[in-house]
């Protein structure tokens, strides 16, 4: 080879090289314009999206519509009884145990109470919830005992 021949090789590879670095950088440049050519087509891209944001649209209202009403209701919420009674079965459903207005043992027929009805049961011999202990709480601590002392006494 002479000197004439590779100065026009390393030229043509400098054009070549330059022109595939041009061509890359087009690439580039539409590689994010990967839109349909023609105004069909767009047209019917914009529908669909017009559509899509309409959707997520009312879902967003649905859910700030229902975390208000969440938010209503802790605020409106009413507070739980102090006390309850627990009732029993039947016609009269009778009262079988106190309890502390939070107790986890509380069955399902149950009633509020305020404090000196729940006094006024468990002196009257209903008995406590033995979880939520409330003649402890309401201070009556005599019951418990008073009550232990008579089964035992009782053959």
């Amino acid at each position: 080879m002479t000197a004439t021949s590779i100065t026009h090789v390393i030229e043509r590879k400098i054009e070549h090289a330059s022109a595939r670095a041009m061509d890359h950088g087009l690439r580039i440049k539409n590689m994010f314009d990967d839109l349909p050519p023609d105004l069909d087509r767009l047209h019917t891209l914009r529908v669909w999206h017009t559509l899509w944001l309409q959707r997520i649209d009312a879902k967003i209202a649905a859910l700030t519509r229902r975390q208000a009403e969440q938010d209503r209701g802790r605020r409106n919420r009413p507070t739980p009884p102090e006390w309850i009674v627990e009732l029993g079965i039947g016609d009269r459903r009778p009262p079988l145990r106190v309890h502390a207005g939070d107790c986890y043992m509380a069955g399902k027929r149950r009633r509020p109470v305020d404090r000196d009805e729940a006094r006024r049961l468990l002196a009257a011999g209903l008995k406590a919830c033995g979880h939520c202990r409330p003649d402890n709480l309401l201070g009556i601590t005599d019951l418990s005992s008073r009550q232990a002392l008579t089964a035992a006494a009782a053959p």
